[in-house]
C-alpha cells in the first residue's frame, strides 16, 4: 500500500523532506557595554555548529539567534559564559509581542496621509482665496472634497474611536470636540459644495487631522521605548529544567514540573522553580530578590526562588511553587498592575480639557441656535457652528504637552538622561521624596578590596593564584585589584573549589585556602569579607567595600538642599547599608528589604500624600520602580528595571540628577504657558467666529497660528 504522503508522486522520483526552519532564540547579555562586546559575542556564536545567524542589540543588551532546532540553548549559554559574557535565556515569543509597535506605525501612516491631503487641498484653496468664483470655484471645491473626505475618514480614525468610547462611557475627552469639528467641517463643506456655496472648510478639516496626529505621534514616540517591564520579567523565567525522575536526569519544559518534583540545578544555571534544597551545597546569587552583592550559602533546608542563580555546587531542589505561583511571576503580575495605574496619570492638558470640552460644545450650540433664530437660515447657522468648533478645536492643547516633552527630552538626552514616558517630567516636578537603592545605584555594584596593604609580596602572589581559580564575585574583585597592582599569580596545585565554602589548593607543599571564615574555624563577622590562610597560620581577614558612584555624594547633597526627603531602601545587610548611608551624610535607611517590602514602603508614603521618586537598578527594584510616582534607573541596570523606569541615566555618575529636576520644573512651567497661550488665543478667536467673521481662510490661519505658537514656545527649552 502506498504511503498517503507519496500518492501521486511518480515512481523513482525522490520525495524531498520539508525544510526545517531555524529556531529563533533570544539570550540576555546584561554585561555587554561596547562595540567590542558585540563582535566578541557574534564571533563566539559563529563557532557553534548549527548557529546560522546572530544579531546583538547593545541598547537592549540581548542577542537574537537563528539556529537549527537541534542546537540546545544551554550550549549557547555555556559558550558565551566561557567567553566571558554573562548570559540568560529569554522567552522570545514574549519579547516579540512587546517589540511590535503597531500603534506607532498606524499613527505614522495616518499622519502621512493627512499631510499629503493637507498640502494638496491647501494648494486648491489658494485658488479659491485668490478670487476664483462660479464654475472654477465649484470645480476646486469638488476636487478638494475628493481628496479631503477619504483622507479625514482614514486619518481621523484614532480620534473617532476614542470619542465614541468616551461617549459610551458618558464622559467627554479631548477627542470629542476634535471629532465634532472634523465631521461638521467636512459635512458642511460638502453641503456648501453641492449647493454652489462660496466657502468650504476642507482644508481646515485635514489640517486639524494633521496637527493633532502630529501631537499624538510625538507623544507616542516619547514612550515608545517603554515596553512592558512585566513582559521583560516574565521573559527571564527558565524555559527548561532537569528533572530527577526514578534516579535519572531528564530535561523537560518547566511547564511539566509539578509541586513536589525534584529538579537538579547545576552551577551557572538559574533556579527554575521556587523550592527547598534537598541535597547539595552551593552559593546562590539572589540579587534578583535582595540586590545583595554577596552570594548566599545554600544547603539542605534553604528556600530558593525562581530566577536566582546557582554559582558553584550541584543542588537538588524540591519544587514548592511552579509557573504562575512562583515569586518571580507574582512580582511580574504586580508590576503589570502598577504600570497600568501609572498610565492613568492625568496630564495638565487632560485636566484642562475636562473644563474645555463642555465649554466648546456649549459655545458652538449657542452660536448655531442664536444665528438660526436671528436669520432663520439653518445653513448659515451650521456654518458658523462649524467655524466655532474649528477655531476652538484643541490643536494647541493637543500639542502643548508633547511639544514640550519632545523639546526637553532632546535636551536631557544630550545631558545623558533618556526620558521614556510622556508624563514623566510633569510627575518629576511634583516629587517631594527620593528613594535610592544601594547596590548598583549609589554604588557601582561590584565589591572592591583596599585591604591588601598588610600582605607581603609572597602572600599576594599566592592569594592571586587562589582567586583566579574561582568565579566567586569576591574572588573576581581580588583578582582585579591584584592585577592592577601588577602582581604575578603563583602556581597553585590541586586547586579545588568547595561549593559554599571557598577554594583550596597547595603551594610549596602547604595547604592554602580562600573562602568563608567559618570554613577555617573562625566567625564570619559583619560586612563583606573573606579569609585567606597559608598552611597552619591564622587566617587573614580581607574586607571589601562598595565603590560609590561618581558624584553620588554631591547629587544627594543637591537633592537635600532642594528640601527633598532622601532615603535608602536596600536588600543588603544592615552593616553594608549603614556604611554607605553614613558616607552620604547620614541618610535614613532600611536594610534587608524584599521587592514586595520596597513596594509596600512606597505605597505607604503615597498613602500619606508623598510623591516618591524611586531610583534603582535590579530585578528586586522593578516592582518599586513601577509603583513609584516617577522612577529612574542607571544605564547599567538590568533590562527589566530600565523598562519599568520613566528615566534612564546614561552617564555613569549621578551628577545630572539636579539638572533633571530643574528641567522638569521648567517643562511644567512651559506647559502651563502653552495652555495659557491657547486660552488667550481662544479669547480673541471665539468672538470672531460667533460674530460670523471667521471665513475658512481665517479659521485655517488662526488654528495654524495657535499650533505654531505653542510649538515655538516649547522649542525655546531646547537651548
Amino acid at each position: 500500500m502506498a504511503c498517503p504522503a507519496c500518492v501521486g508522486v511518480p515512481e523513482g522520483v525522490a520525495v524531498q523532506p520539508e525544510p526545517v526552519e531555524n529556531a529563533r532564540l533570544m539570550v540576555a547579555l546584561p554585561g555587554i557595554h561596547c562595540a567590542a562586546c558585540i563582535s566578541g559575542v557574534e564571533r563566539t556564536l559563529e563557532q557553534i555548529p548549527g548557529v546560522a545567524k546572530s544579531s546583538v542589540n547593545l541598547t537592549m543588551r540581548r542577542v537574537a539567534i537563528q539556529a537549527a532546532p537541534s542546537v540546545d540553548i544551554q550550549t549557547i549559554i555555556d559558550a558565551l559564559d566561557n567567553a566571558g559574557y554573562e548570559a540568560q535565556e529569554l522567552d522570545s515569543s514574549l519579547l516579540a509581542q512587546s517589540d511590535r509597535d503597531d500603534y506607532g506605525r498606524m499613527l505614522l501612516m495616518r499622519l502621512g496621509v493627512a499631510g499629503f491631503a493637507m498640502m494638496n487641498v491647501m494648494l486648491l484653496s489658494v485658488a479659491v482665496w485668490s478670487g476664483a468664483d462660479a464654475a472654477t470655484r465649484d470645480m476646486m471645491h469638488w476636487i478638494s472634497a475628493a481628496i479631503a473626505l477619504p483622507a479625514v475618514a482614514f486619518a481621523g480614525m484614532p480620534f473617532y474611536t476614542s470619542a465614541l468610547a468616551a461617549l459610551r462611557g458618558r464622559r467627554l475627552n479631548m477627542d470629542v470636540p476634535i471629532t465634532l469639528a472634523i465631521l461638521l467641517a467636512a459635512g458642511t463643506s460638502l453641503y456648501e459644495t453641492a449647493h454652489g456655496g462660496q466657502h468650504a472648510y476642507f482644508d481646515a478639516a485635514v489640517a486639524l487631522a494633521f496637527f493633532l496626529l502630529t501631537g499624538r505621534y510625538l507623544e507616542h514616540r516619547t514612550r515608545s521605548s517603554a515596553r512592558s517591564a512585566a513582559q521583560e520579567l516574565a521573559a527571564l523565567e527558565v524555559q527548561r529544567a532537569i528533572k530527577w525522575a526514578d534516579g535519572t536526569e531528564v530535561t523537560v519544559p518547566v511547564a511539566q514540573i509539578a509541586v513536589g518534583d525534584v529538579v537538579i540545578v547545576k552551577p551557572g544555571a538559574n533556579i527554575p522553580v521556587d523550592g527547598v534544597v534537598m541535597t547539595g551545597q552551593s552559593e546562590v546569587d539572589r540579587s534578583f530578590m535582595t540586590g545583595e552583592a554577596v552570594p548566599m550559602l545554600a544547603q539542605p533546608g534553604t528556600s530558593l526562588f525562581a530566577g536566582e542563580i546557582n554559582l558553584s555546587g550541584v543542588l537538588h531542589v524540591q519544587a514548592s511553587a511552579v509557573g504562575k505561583d512562583t515569586e518571580l511571576r507574582r512580582i511580574s503580575d504586580m508590576v503589570a498592575i502598577a504600570e497600568g495605574g501609572k498610565s492613568k496619570y492625568s496630564t495638565l492638558a487632560d485636566r484642562a480639557v475636562q473644563l474645555y470640552a463642555p465649554g466648546v460644545h456649549i459655545l458652538s450650540a449657542v452660536a448655531a441656535v442664536g444665528w438660526y433664530i436671528y436669520t432663520q437660515d439653518l445653513r448659515l447657522a451650521l456654518n458658523i457652528a462649524a467655524a466655532v468648533l474649528i477655531i476652538t478645536c484643541p490643536c494647541a492643547l493637543g500639542l502643548a504637552v508633547p511639544a514640550v516633552t519632545t523639546a526637553v527630552s532632546g535636551r536631557l538626552f544630550r545631558k545623558g538622561v533618556l526620558v521614556k514616558h510622556e508624563t514623566a517630567l510633569e510627575r518629576l516636578a511634583e516629587v517631594d521624596t527620593v528613594i535610592f537603592d544601594k547596590t548598583g545605584t549609589l554604588t557601582l555594584g561590584t565589591p572592591k578590596s583596599d585591604d591588601l596593604a598588610g600582605l607581603n609580596e609572597v602572600q599576594k602572589t599566592v592569594l592571586f593564584g587562589l582567586a583566579k581559580g574561582s568565579d566567586h564575585p569576591l574572588s573576581a574583585a581580588l583578582s582585579k585589584t591584584l592585577a592592577e597592582q601588577n602582581v604575578v599569580a603563583a602556581e597553585i596545585t590541586d586547586l579545588t573549589e568547595h561549593p559554599g565554602c571557598g577554594t583550596e589548593g597547595r603551594w610549596a607543599g602547604k595547604r592554602v585556602r580562600l573562602g568563608r571564615a567559618t570554613w577555617m574555624g573562625g566567625e564570619q563577622g559583619a560586612g563583606l569579607s573573606v579569609c585567606f590562610q597559608m598552611g597552619d597560620l591564622d587566617p587573614i581577614r580581607l574586607s571589601f567595600d562598595e565603590e560609590l558612584r561618581q558624584d553620588a555624594a554631591e547629587s544627594v547633597a543637591a537633592l537635600r538642599s532642594r528640601g527633598l526627603d532622601v532615603q535608602i531602601l536596600s536588600g543588603d545587610g544592615p552593616h553594608a547599608v549603614k556604611r554607605v548611608a553614613q558616607s552620604l551624610g547620614g541618610l535614613p535607611f532600611e536594610a534587608e528589604q524584599t521587592p514586595i517590602q520596597k513596594a509596600d514602603t512606597i505605597a505607604g508614603l503615597a498613602a500619606e500624600g508623598r510623591r516618591v521618586l524611586m531610583i534603582g537598578d535590579g530585578l528586586n527594584d522593578t516592582l518599586a520602580l513601577a509603583n513609584a510616582h516617577v522612577s529612574m534607573s542607571p544605564a547599567s541596570a538590568l533590562n527589566a528595571a530600565r523598562v519599568a523606569s520613566d528615566f534612564v541615566l546614561i552617564d555613569k555618575g549621578l551628577g545630572g540628577l539636579d539638572g533633571v529636576f530643574d528641567l522638569a520644573h521648567q517643562a511644567r512651567s512651559r506647559i502651563v504657558e502653552n495652555l495659557s497661550l491657547a486660552s488667550f488665543y481662544n479669547l480673541i478667536a471665539v468672538p470672531l467666529a460667533i460674530a460670523g467673521m471667521a471665513t475658512p481662510l481665517i479659521a485655517a490661519l488662526a488654528m495654524s497660528a495657535s499650533s505654531l505658537t505653542v510649538t515655538l514656545n516649547a522649542i525655546r527649552l531646547k537651548s
